[in-house]
C-alpha cells in the first residue's frame, strides 16, 4: 500500500494537488490527525486492496502533531506500507495575493499578527517537513494545467501521458444550444437534405443523407478546415488540463446535417487515436 503525504504552505496549492491526485486514482483525505494515521492504514489494508494508493493532506493546522509525524510515518513501513512526501511551496507575495482573493483567514493570523508575519511563522514550522520531502513544487506562476503536468510526470506512471475524451453532440438550433458545449459549430450553411422528399424522413446516420451533405465542395472543404482546427486545438486543451471537450454541431432540426458532420468528425478523431463519442440530442424530435 502506498501513501503520499501532501503538505506545504497554506495557499500553495495542496487542495489543487489533491484534486489532481484523485484523478490519478489516489484516495485523498484532508487533515487527518497524525495519531490516526496508523489506524487508518490498518482499515485501508483490511479492505483487500481497495485502497492501494492514498494521499493525506496535512498542513499547519496539525502543528501539534508534527513532532510525532516522522515516527508515525516510520511505523507505516513496519506495516508494509510505503510513503512519499510532496511539499507545496510558493513565494510570500503569491501566498498573500491568494489569501486576499479567497478572503479566508490564514491559520496563524489573528491577535494582531499580520499576514506576512503569519506566513513567516508557518514557514518556520514547516521547515522540518520541507527538509524531509521527496518532492518540492513551487506553485508560483503555475497554472492548473502546469501543476497537473508536473504531478502526472511524478506520479502518473502509465497515466503520465494525458489524454482527452471528445464528446460530439448533434443538435437542432430550434431546440436550443447544449448548455455543456465548449465549442459550438453552426452547419446550417450546408446543403439541407430536408428539402429532398426521399431524404426528409431519414437522418444523418443514413448513408444517403451523408452522401448528399458531402457531395458539395463547400462541405468537403469545411470538413478539412474543421478537422485541421480540432487537430490543432486538442493538444492545447490537453496541455491546459482538460480531460473532456464537448463539441456541439448544430443545424436547424438536429436530424440531418449536424448528425452527418458530427459522425464524420468522430470518425476522424477515432482514426487519430482520440477517444471520441457522438450523440444525437434531437434526432427524434
Amino acid at each position: 500500500m502506498e501513501f503520499l503525504i501532501i503538505s506545504g504552505m497554506s495557499g500553495a496549492g495542496k487542495s489543487r494537488a489533491a484534486d489532481i491526485m484523485e484523478d490519478l486514482n489516489y484516495y485523498c483525505v484532508d487533515n487527518l490527525p497524525v495519531a490516526l494515521i496508523p489506524r487508518f492504514a490498518e482499515l485501508c489494508m483490511a479492505t483487500q486492496e481497495r485502497y492501494e494508493k492514498v494521499a493525506l493532506v496535512m498542513d499547519v493546522r496539525e502543528r501539534d502533531g508534527f513532532a510525532d509525524l516522522f515516527s508515525t510515518l516510520d511505523s507505516l513501513k513496519n506495516m508494509g506500507c510505503t510513503y512519499r512526501m510532496l511539499f507545496m511551496d510558493a513565494d510570500t507575495a503569491t501566498l498573500i495575493k491568494r489569501y486576499k482573493e479567497s478572503r479566508r483567514p490564514h491559520p496563524l493570523a489573528g491577535n494582531g499578527t499580520t499576514m506576512e508575519e503569519a506566513i513567516r511563522q508557518e514557514y518556520e514550522l514547516m521547515t522540518p517537513i520541507r527538509a524531509r520531502a521527496d518532492y518540492v513544487i513551487n506553485s508560483t506562476g503555475l497554472t492548473h494545467g502546469m501543476l497537473q503536468q508536473r504531478l502526472y510526470s511524478l506520479f502518473g506512471g502509465d497515466q503520465s501521458k494525458k489524454s482527452i475524451t471528445v464528446n460530439i453532440t448533434a443538435f437542432g438550433y430550434k431546440h436550443g444550444i447544449p448548455l455543456d458545449a465548449d465549442l459550438v459549430l453552426d452547419v446550417r450553411f450546408l446543403p439541407n437534405p430536408y428539402y429532398e422528399e426521399d431524404l426528409r424522413q431519414k437522418t444523418g446516420l443514413d448513408p444517403e443523407v451523408r452522401n448528399y451533405v458531402f457531395a458539395s465542395d463547400v462541405s468537403r472543404e469545411f470538413m478539412d478546415k474543421l478537422t485541421d482546427l480540432v487537430d490543432f486545438l486538442l493538444p492545447l486543451y490537453i496541455e491546459e488540463g482538460k480531460f473532456s471537450l464537448t463539441i456541439a454541431v448544430g443545424c436547424t432540426g438536429g436530424r440531418h446535417r449536424s448528425v452527418a458532420v458530427g459522425y464524420e468528425l468522430r470518425n476522424h478523431l477515432l482514426e487519430k487515436g482520440i477517444n471520441a463519442v457522438a450523440f444525437q440530442r434531437d434526432i427524434e424530435k
